[in-house]
């Protein structure tokens, strides 16, 4: 959600733009409505700035080519509109009064409507509708010749979330940032600094990178880069290949076809097949107090949380442990009955999502164990929470997250192993789900081996604008999980149901215009759900089953079926999603949708 890059070097050059705007490129699959930049010209010593509605093409069309620029320092932007509408007005950067202050944020100021009033009433002009415009005010404000000092000041004004960025003409030869609950780092190149939101921006140029904590300013000149706490720079785990579609469509397809890979990733060198147990590196340090354990919440949004639904089921199966999955957004806003024998576990793929996080800092609060479940190395989740486990993913750039949720999967499945091995869960069992945890990277490759067959039936169900999934047990949450699928990219509508559950709401729905996809597979509820699929067909509702291999009765009453190879009932989520993502991206490119970066919705989502 948003996306900020910034740029300064020891030799400005007239490839400098260039450069900023191929990394702000990269941030593209965040999500985002408009773009923009400013920078210092070193010749013509002024501020250059340009922004547009739409994409960083668009912004790209408004540059002069006959025009050669010396942009350093530079500072890049794309919005996601959270306060006033898509306009270039209201595109960043934002400026103050004298067009002296130029800034990039990323994150909500919930108290700007407050400075704007007193700020205007000192005199100050506002020219959009945005709550990112009171910072420059703020900074001009106070500015009396230092930027660093005049930020420093500002932000004690400032009540919300902030990831910032900013340049002055009469200060020109810096950058300076700061960050509070929103992504910020800074890429040690040769002779040159970049600052973003995401690795991605920076890999091309370097692995090396500083990430800010919250409360730190850093400032930045050609030369150096101050932090109000000194900082041993990281590497970047990632390659500049993993960025790359590698020659497919798209990021998603791409995605979708590495599962087999990311899952042997998630599980290796954890799985332990001999004591029927997983060694979780992450955990080491709390493993005692893991042993104590009698509940637990797990705190996600959107996908996350339906990876967190079907580890509710697993948890409690294997450890025996009340286990109770909840929305991020809402856990602050009740009261969730924590003591010191409670966890509280947060998943997400980037480890910044806002909601989750505060879901997080108000548990570490009440003095409780946190752990997190992310993919990003050096996030604020990965930072801030007791302990964790990586997922191991590799960069996922599709908004629509797939490898990530099943490398959750995996990992939600060695977690329940690991507690409860600890606990009652017999040697036998944990072996029989260790061995059968190594065999679901290869029965992943077999489902997209298959997925022509997904591709034909997508053809046929292309034109429906309705869609009912149902699931019971282990795979509730993967109906919810396909539905959204198809929801996020195909922008029909859908609805993911349990499988008992449509007689009293969803039938009055069902009608041959509405189909059914109904999760089958040969599980201890699998007689139930046929029932449920009878009662769909008797209203003259298209099914799509999926079902396990060999079942042939299945044929008879369902439409379409997709196959899927048996497993045990456990581990049965990680595969049933697969065929639903492929389905969902089909739909979606035969009804023209644009694939990775669907309409309204940021791959990361950074604010409440």
């Amino acid at each position: 959600m948003c996306g900020i890059v910034g740029y300064i070097s020891k030799n400005a050059n007239p490839e400098s733009l260039h450069l900023g705007i191929e990394a702000l490129k990269r941030l593209e699959y965040r999500g985002y409505d408009s773009a923009g930049f400013a920078f210092w010209d070193e010749r013509k010593r002024e501020i250059v700035s340009q922004k547009a509605v739409g994409k960083i093409t668009s912004l790209e069309q408004k540059i002069d080519p006959r025009n050669s620029f010396f942009a350093n320092p530079l500072i890049l932007h794309t919005r996601w509109a959270t306060h006033g509408g898509v306009t270039e007005k209201n595109a960043h950067p934002h400026c103050d009064c004298k067009r002296n202050i130029w800034v990039v944020h990323n994150g909500i100021i919930e108290n700007f409507k407050i400075l704007k009033a007193r700020l205007e009433k000192e005199g100050h002009k506002f020219t959009s509708e945005t709550d990112t415009e009171v910072i420059a005010h703020l900074i001009e404000k106070f500015f009396d010749g230092d930027l660093e000092e005049a930020v420093r000041k500002s932000l004690g004004y400032l009540e919300g979330t902030y990831g910032l960025a900013i340049i002055c003409r009469d200060d020109p030869r810096k950058i300076v940032a700061a960050r509070l609950s929103s992504p910020l780092l800074i890429g040690l190149g040769k002779d040159q600094y970049l600052v973003a939101s995401d690795p991605s921006a920076v890999i091309a140029h370097t692995r090396k990178v500083v990430y800010l904590e919250d409360g730190e300013i850093a400032s930045i000149s050609p030369e150096k880069f101050v932090i109000y706490k000194e900082k041993k720079p990281e590497d970047i785990e990632w390659s500049q290949e993993q960025y790359e579609k590698a020659g497919y469509a798209h990021f998603m397809l791409k995605e979708i076809m590495e599962q087999p890979e990311t899952l042997e990733d998630a599980m290796r060198g954890r799985l332990i097949i001999e004591e029927g147990t997983a060694r979780l590196g992450g955990l080491q340090s709390v493993e005692k107090k893991l042993r104590q354990v009698d509940k637990i919440y797990l705190v996600a949004c959107g996908t996350a949380r339906h990876a967190a639904l079907v580890g509710e089921y697993m948890i409690e199966e294997c450890a025996g442990i009340v286990t109770k999955t909840d929305a991020a957004s809402e856990f602050r806003y009740r009261k969730p009955i924590l003591d010191r024998n409670s966890v509280v576990l947060a998943i997400s793929q980037s480890g910044e999502t806002a909601d989750t996080l505060a879901a997080l800092r108000e548990a570490k609060a009440r003095g409780i164990l946190t752990l997190g479940i992310t993919n990003v190395v050096g996030s604020s989740q990965a930072r801030e929470t007791d302990a964790g486990v990586y997922t191991r993913a590799g960069p996922e750039i599709a908004v629509a997250s797939t490898k990530a949720f099943t490398s959750q999967l995996a990992v939600l499945a060695l977690f329940a192993l690991f507690l409860g091995r600890q606990r009652q869960l017999p040697l036998t069992t944990g072996e029989s789900i260790a061995k059968e945890l190594q065999r679901i990277p290869a029965l992943a490759r077999r489902i997209l081996e298959n997925s022509a067959h997904i591709r034909e039936l997508a053809k046929k169900y292309q034109g429906f604008e309705n869609f009912l999934y149902l699931g019971r047990k282990y795979n509730y949450p993967i109906a919810r999980e396909g539905a959204h699928k198809i929801k996020e990219t195909a922008y029909v509508h859908a609805e993911g149901c349990r499988g008992g559950e449509p007689k009293h709401c969803e039938l009055a729905l069902i009608s041959e215009n509405f189909p059914s996809i109904c999760l089958a597979p040969n599980d201890s509820v699998y007689d139930k759900m046929i029932s449920n699929i009878e009662e769909i067909k008797a209203r003259k509702g298209p099914v799509i089953a999926i079902a396990t291999e060999g079942n042939q009765d299945i044929k008879n009453l369902a439409d379409d079926v997709i196959y899927v190879p048996e497993t045990i009932e456990i581990l049965a989520p990680i595969l049933n999603i697969i065929p639903l993502q492929l389905f969902a991206y089909h739909v979606a490119v035969l009804r023209g949708c644009e694939i990775d970066f669907p309409r309204n919705l940021a791959k990361s989502v950074t604010v409440e």
